[in-house]
């Protein structure tokens, strides 16, 4: 009821707005906060917010080809989807994890393995999970692995960390229909926009496609996603977030200019 207040408060307000491509509108509280999900240890908070969504042009795919459904849209708000509609980055450390196990990477005579904190770090500074891998393996050494020794040219590197993803996205896609969760009160949000005709409503996540859709598809629900305006993931756009370009994307997609759309993100990089 907390974020639904929140987002509905934004949408309806004026506010002032700067030329960044993304900025801070407005947060929830950490009381709002506790009170909309009383389980994560490991989520980060969602905060509302607001971005400058400029056209990204005709170069980009998308996830959905059909224009959209929402007849002239006031508003649009578009989520995230790890951290904000699903609970999920918990299970992303644990896949990397079990990716890295079965490959037996190394650096020096250290397994790589990414702890709790070090990953909320990460997530925080790298959006996407090849550049993830590419910015540690870049700051940390890259590792050595049942493919080999330790690779050192780029065509090396690139194949190791995207055998490395493929593996880690099967794992991802085994765990996350078992234990993934909504968090409280997101469902009930989107339902809320979705019986609008005044807002449009999107996702858009820097997650691949693979462990995506498997999310979406189990927890949003096909019924939801058909009504959604725009939906995508980081393989639906050359360059995953900080970059602003799938905001943009979507923005134009739904057509509607930069002050009339609201982004929950719950992350530095999404922000």
């Amino acid at each position: 009821k907390m974020m639904r207040q929140a987002v509905v408060a934004v949408l309806a307000t004026s506010l002032a707005w700067n030329h960044a491509d993304c900025f801070l509108a407005s947060s929830l509280s950490a009381p709002t906060l506790r009170s909309l999900s009383l389980k994560q240890a490991c989520a980060a908070r969602p905060t509302v917010a607001r971005g400058n969504l400029r056209s990204a042009g005709s170069q980009l795919r998308m996830s959905q080809s059909k224009a959209s459904i929402t007849s002239n849209p006031k508003y649009a708000l578009l989520f995230d989807c790890d951290g904000v509609i699903v609970l999920t980055e918990e299970l992303h450390r644990l896949a990397y994890n079990g990716a890295f196990q079965d490959f037996a990477l190394k650096i020096g005579d250290t397994p790589v393995d990414w702890n709790v904190q070090y990953y909320d770090v990460l997530q925080n500074t790298v959006g996407g999970g090849k550049p993830k891998m590419k910015w540690h393996f870049n700051n940390n050494g890259w590792p050595s692995s049942r493919l080999g020794p330790v690779p050192t040219t780029a065509a090396e590197q690139d194949r190791l960390v995207d055998e490395l993803q493929d593996k880690k996205t099967d794992i991802y896609k085994r765990i996350v229909t078992e234990v993934a969760q909504a968090r409280p009160g997101v469902l009930a949000l989107i339902d809320e926009v979705l019986d609008r005709t005044d807002i449009a409503a999107g996702i858009c996540s820097a997650a691949t496609k693979g462990g995506f859709d498997q999310v979406v598809n189990s927890i949003v629900g096909p019924e939801r996603l058909g009504r959604l305006d725009v939906v995508m993931a980081g393989d639906d756009v050359p360059r995953k977030k900080p970059d602003p370009i799938i905001y943009r994307l979507a923005a134009e997609r739904v057509g509607l200019p930069p002050d009339r759309c609201v982004v929950i993100e719950d992350s530095l990089v999404g922000l």
